[in-house]
């Protein structure tokens, strides 16, 4: 009641007794509805997710990679399942039929996720986040051919600079390794081979990353999932499998839990692991948040513009190495985000001018983030 008449004491009425008019103020915009704080919590949250995997993966010879995913996972379903149950969020219920529609977009998640995860474990983050930047182009021409998608000029230029980008991060690492092991062949070589395997493994994850925002942006229409429904059923449905495939793949004798947990650092790891799984659901919070209060191509700027905070962060807390060949890869990966969200903008524009739809490069980056 004192809230009502606190209310009414603001009221203006405008015009005579006939025509009275009462306004009333828009309350203060809400942290919830704004913009710059949904996109600075979606890049706080894809930098920490990124750094504490590569904290967790390369830092004490770690080779339980399925048994992080599936910790994660874990996290992500008790996590928002708890929330729903507070009744801060809602999806639906599982059903075995929705189930079996999703599946094989889990399986392609779980290939997405682990060969992500073995590419940062051998590669430093700003080569990691440089080359991850080939994925929006297969992702491009995955539309081209399954979705009738179009490429702008301006964005086969972005495209020629994400792929420079990678060039010379290539270049730089390699030069860098030569450089610390020149004198001692047998380490060159170690270090080489290292570099080579992420090397693989980032080709496969982008691969992977490509056919699974694909295969879930046609999978979307079939099953009408929300956020937090692609959520709930990504993670859930992929904990048995990652489980099965940490069982059956991954060395589960007390020697390698030492060593993957040593004893000086095992409750730092612990903690580590816990949190990397609170970030996923922060990332996947963030991302959904982002889209709601700003638009899809801002959503998309943003992914591409956040790779510079990500390779930066990568600089300073972990010991890559910082050479004017790594510094001008990271510099080529910006500036390529840059040209590549222009030519959104502008595809953007020219889509809301002939029809009423946003672009399906914009609808394809919006549905592979959210995840």
């Amino acid at each position: 009641m004192a809230e009502k008449e606190k209310q009414e004491d603001y009221r203006v009425e405008i015009g005579g007794d006939d025509s009275k008019r009462s306004y009333t103020p828009a309350p203060a915009p809400s942290v919830s509805n704004s913009p710059t704080m949904a996109i600075l919590s979606y890049c706080g949250a894809s930098i920490l997710m990124t750094l504490t995997n590569k904290y967790v993966l390369s830092g004490y010879d770690f080779n339980l990679n399925f048994m992080l995913l599936a910790i994660q996972n874990i996290i992500c379903v008790v996590a928002i399942q708890g929330a729903k149950s507070m009744g801060s969020i809602s999806y639906r219920d599982f059903k075995m039929d929705e189930a079996r529609k999703w599946f094989p977009i889990s399986l392609l998640l779980i290939s997405m996720i682990y060969t992500g995860s073995k590419a940062i474990q051998y590669l430093s983050v700003p080569v990691y986040t440089i080359f991850k930047n080939l994925t929006i182009i297969l992702i491009a021409y995955g539309e081209v051919l399954w979705f009738g998608g179009s490429v702008s000029r301006l964005t086969l230029f972005s495209f020629g600079l994400m792929v420079l980008s990678s060039v010379v991060a290539a270049w730089a690492d390699i030069n860098a390794a030569i450089s610390s092991y020149g004198h001692d062949a047998s380490e060159t070589a170690t270090a080489l081979s290292t570099l080579n395997a992420g090397y693989i493994w980032m080709l496969v994850n982008c691969l992977s990353s490509a056919a699974y925002v694909l295969g879930m942006r046609k999978r979307i229409k079939l099953t009408n999932f929300k956020d937090f429904d692609t959520m709930f059923y990504n993670n859930l449905l992929s904990i048995p499998v990652i489980l099965l495939c940490s069982l059956f793949l991954e060395d589960w004798s007390s020697a390698n839990i030492d060593r993957n947990f040593p004893s000086a650092q095992r409750n730092n790891l612990i903690i580590a692991i816990i949190f990397s799984g609170l970030s996923s659901v922060f990332i996947s919070y963030t991302s959904a948040w982002c889209v709601r209060v700003a638009s899809s191509t801002t959503y998309s700027m943003v992914g591409a513009l956040n790779k510079l905070p990500i390779a930066l962060s990568g600089l300073i807390f972990f010991d890559a190495p910082v050479t004017f060949p790594s510094v001008s890869a990271i510099a080529i990966g910006f500036v390529s985000g840059l040209v590549y969200a222009m030519a959104k903008v502008k595809q953007q524009k020219v889509a809301t001018t002939s029809l009423p739809v946003s672009s399906a490069s914009s609808a394809s980056m919006r549905d592979g983030l959210k995840n």
